[in-house]
């Protein structure tokens, strides 16, 4: 046994020694040791001895250049060759060799040569504790509202630390609250991130701020630490109701306050923040309204005011439920009650109440119909509690009392019209009988419902219409409407045309009307030459119950257009063609006229002017036609070497904006002056009767007109005579003209003086009573007023004087010219002047009319040319305002002048105004001759008869016309008691021109034109032709003079 135990441990060592050998032998070409050093150690600190650890010959390292094999980095350590000793070459950071690597080792190569040798070398960087943890932030906010659970969790960030193993991050600790604690989640290598757990529920109210420390503890030793500080603002959620500062609000009122009184504040808080601790205030949702109508609450400050009337009687306290809210999203409430206590006062009204209330009623309601019941009370007793009722005047109502005392009812006293009032408000006045008395009004509305008892009403009627012919078929052409006062079904009004099938009303036919909008369509096209104007009615009906209609007539006027070419008159030839022929003689002067184109155009207007013009002329040095009557007439003499025949091709057209036109062909002939005149006697032997006829006629009109004048002069010459008013007269010149009144006549009366005008009135004048518009009195254009001071003195008795004070008024250029004419429609001073184109030089175009408010050289007007096309056309009168041609058109010249009229006053500063006048030439209309060709001399001679003979029946007609009137006047004036004579009149101011002044008593008069003076006065009776002219004397002693002068 124990031979075998030896054998076996004999065994081992062999093993043991064999695996020695064979280590040895494997490291004679490669060997490794390795080292262990701490990071951050000095230069120069040995690692080991390499040559001992691996059995290395010290002496032998230099000889066989032991060294480290390194890379492109710098080594951290060198090796010694004299005796084999690794040292530290330079400082050696861990964090920075192998970041977080949980094992740092650095792995060397020695090389030994000769022969090679390479033993690797294992040095093993162990960490300690140089690194702090650090947060990436010194300090961290959270909000966390305050109605997070108890077990929230919130992640913080971790710190960092670049130390491993035991010296990197072990835990996390919180300081110390009562709300808050961390958990720390390991996430592996060395990451362990904190958690913020609340353990509490937050309170916003008690803390809105936490202020927290979490700190980060490595495992060193002594262990390193580093900190963050956390803010937590706790976020405000509506967790508080607001609370009343009192338990019990009580006031005490008299109940006659006034409203708008302050009763009591009330005032509450709420502990959250914002909008979640904004109170409002209002009443409970069960408060009786009638509270709410005596009291009110402000919203924002809780104050409560009075708002209505108190009464003691009604009540003698009021508990108001109030509550205060705040205004979160889900607003929290909370409830008090607020008692007021009324003390009693007498002060209670009679009280109306409307028991029973129609609001409505129809209009045509008989009288005496019941519109409303009323109850009338008085809190108070005796004397004080007896009332009288009564309703306001003005509304087709009364109070009827009944049977029960202070009931009456509202009934009607008069028919009702909807039309002309739609809604009375019936006033009930209630008075008691107490000192001093309470009066109580109540207002009720009464509306007045429709019946239909109003037809439609047309807006205009007749209703005139123009259409243009040659209209669309089938297209509205025109429209009526009507009204109907009635409201609602009443008042919808439908339309249509009366057909009753006579031949007035065929047209009608052709029309269409719309029931609802009374549009009117023509179904067929209208020709003016065929149908000038037509009439219908349209019936408007309503669609009340039973239905009322109404009818109007519509008046249509067909206006023109340029649709029928012109038609030859003359020369027409029996087959109907424009040809004709014309014999003249030879021996004819220039000028003589051969013959006349005679031509009409069914349209009217520009569209029927025509033109004519030679289209063809065998000779143009023969003929020449004037382009507006159609005359041809000879240029020249003829001569032997002239052709006998002549063919002319005249043109005919009109004036429309698309021009139709037509031919005509004269033929003239040239013959023997025998053979000429035989033909030209027969045909002007009809001409010459006619026009006898006439001048004939004209003359006997003359005659009887002039024995009527003689009849009226004697019969006016006789009343003359046989009045008995004695008076003299004196003519009064008026030097004060300002052009106001032109052929005026006055006369004066007493201390007035008067003056006849004609159909216009002065500014300032006034119309005499009775004088029928035609007399003005003038003012005074003093402008005087007049009054007395007294002075007194002291004495006893007090002695006195008194003095008269006159005070003129002068007149100042505040007045600016205004226009009278030109003025348009729209108020502007502008107007258009169409003249002929053949007007001479001279040709009065229009007048400018203006007049200026002032007086004197203030009210002196200038006129002058401002703008003018063409200075060489037009000139201005700088006095009369009259614009004139200065020469005459031609065909160069424009059909358009714009001229621009200053006017302006003779003032120290002038004021002024200007008016636009726009003249437009236009071509004169054609007149057919009514005398034949070969008449023309004769035709001119018995015009000029014609025409002055109607001057002469014109004229003497005029004047029997003013002898009757004035015939009439003095009539009228019979009664009047007054003297006249001449007076002459200094003060002349250029008001009247060429007028005939009288006095008549105390009073002079004057008899003027068409226009009236400014300042004057109508004289009644006068018919607007008499002014009252104002004193001008000094004294009535002068003028007494003067009168008899």
């Amino acid at each position: 046994m124990e031979q075998r135990e030896g054998k076996a441990r004999k065994d081992r060592r062999c093993w043991f020694v064999f695996i020695i050998v064979l280590v040895i032998l494997c490291s004679g070409a490669f060997a490794q040791i390795r080292y262990s050093i701490s990071e951050e150690v000095q230069e120069g600190t040995i690692v080991g001895h390499i040559a001992k650890d691996l059995g290395l010959d010290k002496s032998a390292l230099t000889g066989r250049g032991y060294r480290i094999v390194t890379g492109s980095t710098e080594s951290l350590f060198q090796v010694n060759q004299n005796d084999g000793i690794l040292y530290v070459k330079r400082r050696i950071d861990r964090e920075e060799v192998c970041e977080r690597s949980s094992a740092c080792t650095i792995n060397l190569k020695t090389v030994l040569e000769n022969p090679l040798e390479i033993h690797y070398v294992a040095v093993e960087i162990l960490d300690i504790n140089d690194h702090s943890p650090v947060f990436p932030e010194k300090e961290k906010r959270l909000e966390i509202s305050e109605s997070a659970l108890p077990g929230a969790r919130f992640q913080l960030q971790a710190a960092r630390d670049p130390d491993v193993g035991q010296f990197a991050i072990q835990q996390y600790k919180l300081s110390h609250n009562e709300y808050f604690r961390v958990e720390v989640k390991d996430r592996g290598k060395d990451h362990k991130i904190p958690f913020l757990v609340l353990q509490k529920q937050l309170d916003r109210e008690t803390n809105e701020k936490h202020k927290l420390r979490l700190t980060a503890v490595d495992g060193g030793k002594p262990a390193k630490s580093g900190d963050i500080e956390i803010t937590v603002d706790v976020l405000d959620i509506n967790d508080n109701s607001p609370v009343f500062t009192k338990e019990l609000y009580s006031a005490t009122l008299k109940e006659n306050i006034p409203t708008g009184t302050v009763v009591i504040q009330v005032n509450a808080t709420d502990l959250d923040q914002g909008a979640n601790g904004e109170i409002i205030y209002s009443f409970g949702n069960e408060v009786d309204p009638k509270i709410m109508e005596l009291f009110s609450i402000d919203a924002n400050t809780g104050e409560i005011h009075v708002t209505g009337k108190l009464d003691f009687e009604k009540s003698t306290s009021y508990e108001i439920d109030i509550q205060a809210s705040d205004k979160a999203h889900v607003p929290l409430k909370t409830g008090k009650s607020v008692v007021i206590t009324v003390a009693d006062v007498n002060d209670n009204a009679p009280e109306i109440e409307v028991t029973s209330f129609s609001s409505s009623i129809k209009e045509d309601s008989k009288i005496g119909t019941t519109v409303a019941l009323i109850s009338v009370t008085d809190l108070d007793s005796g004397i004080n509690g007896k009332v009288i009722c009564a309703i306001k005047q003005g509304v087709p109502f009364t109070l009827s009392p009944s049977l029960q005392e202070n009931m009456y009812a509202i009934v009607t006293i008069s028919q009702l019209d909807r039309e002309i009032t739609s809604q009375y408000d019936v006033t009930i006045i209630a008075k008691d009988s107490g000192e001093p008395p309470h009066l109580t009004e109540k207002t009720i509305s009464v509306v007045i419902s429709d019946v239909n008892d109003n037809s439609p009403e047309f807006s205009t009627s007749p209703y005139t219409f123009y259409i243009t012919e040659n209209n669309s078929p089938g297209a509205s052409v025109f429209a009526v409407t009507a009204s109907d006062r009635d409201e609602n079904d009443c008042a919808r009004v439908s339309y249509h045309i009366i057909r009753d099938g006579s031949e007035d009303n065929k047209i009608s036919s052709f029309l269409n009307i719309n029931s609802d909008n009374g549009e009117i369509l023509a179904l067929k096209s209208f020709d003016f030459e065929t149908l000038k104007t037509f009439q219908f009615k349209v019936v408007a009906s309503d669609s009340g119950t039973p239905p009322l209609s109404n009818n109007v007539t519509v008046n249509v006027f067909i206006l023109d257009q340029n649709d029928n070419a012109p038609v030859i008159l003359y020369p027409l030839t029996s087959n109907g063609s424009a040809q004709g022929v014309e014999e003249i003689p030879r021996n004819v002067n220039a000028g003589h006229l051969v013959t006349k184109v005679r031509a009409y155009d069914a349209d009217i207007g520009y569209n029927g002017w025509l033109l004519f013009s030679l289209q063809e002329v065998t000779d143009h040095s023969l003929f020449a036609l004037d382009r507006y009557t159609g005359q041809i007439r000879t240029l020249r003499s003829f001569t032997e070497t002239d052709e006998a025949e002549h063919k002319l091709l005249i043109l005919v057209k009109d004036n429309g904006n698309v021009s139709l036109s037509a031919t005509a062909t004269v033929i003239v002939k040239l013959v023997e002056p025998k053979e000429a005149f035989a033909s030209s006697d027969v045909k002007s032997t009809a001409k010459d009767d006619e026009d006898s006829n006439v001048i004939f006629y004209l003359m006997i009109t003359l005659g009887a007109v002039s024995v009527l004048f003689l009849v009226s002069i004697i019969v006016l010459i006789a009343m003359q005579c046989s009045k008995s008013t004695d008076y003299t007269s004196k003519y009064l010149p008026e030097t004060n003209y300002d052009g106001t009144l032109c052929h005026s006549i006055q006369y004066r009366s007493g201390e007035k003086r008067y003056m006849l005008v004609g159909p216009r009135m002065s500014i300032g004048s006034t119309i005499v009573p009775g004088s029928h518009a035609n007399t003005l009195v003038l003012p005074d254009r003093r402008r005087t007023s007049e009054f007395q001071v007294v002075a007194s003195d002291s004495g006893t008795p007090s002695l006195s004087n008194n003095v008269t004070v006159n005070v003129f008024i002068l007149d100042q250029n505040d007045n600016a010219p205004v226009i009278m004419y030109p003025h348009s429609s729209n108020g502007s001073a502008q107007s258009v002047e169409e003249i002929p184109r053949n007007v001479n030089a001279g040709y009065l175009v229009t007048k400018v009319r203006a007049y200026d408010a002032d007086i004197g050289y203030n009210g002196w007007l200038l006129f002058s040319l401002q703008e003018v096309t063409d200075h060489s056309l037009f000139t201005l009168d700088r006095y009369t305002g009259q614009i004139r041609t200065l020469r005459s058109f031609t065909e160069t010249d424009e059909a358009e002048h714009k001229l621009l009229i200053l006017v302006k006053d003779n003032g120290n500063v002038s004021l002024s105004a200007t008016a636009t006048v726009i003249v437009k030439l236009v071509e004169p209309k054609e007149a057919f001759a009514a005398s034949d060709v070969k008449s023309a001399t004769k035709d001119d001679e018995d015009s000029n008869v014609i025409f002055y003979l109607m001057i002469t029946l014109g004229a003497v007609s005029v004047l029997f016309l003013v002898s009757i009137i004035v015939l009439i006047a003095m009539q009228c004036s019979k009664s009047t008691d007054y003297t006249s004579k001449y007076l002459p009149e200094t003060n002349y101011d250029g008001t009247l021109c060429h007028s005939i002044q009288y006095r008549s008593g105390e009073k002079r008069y004057m008899l003027v034109g068409p226009r009236m003076s400014i300042g004057s006065t109508i004289v009644p009776g006068s018919h607007a032709n008499t002014l009252v002219l104002p004193d001008r004397r000094r004294t009535s002693e002068e003028e007494e003079q003067d009168c008899l002068q």
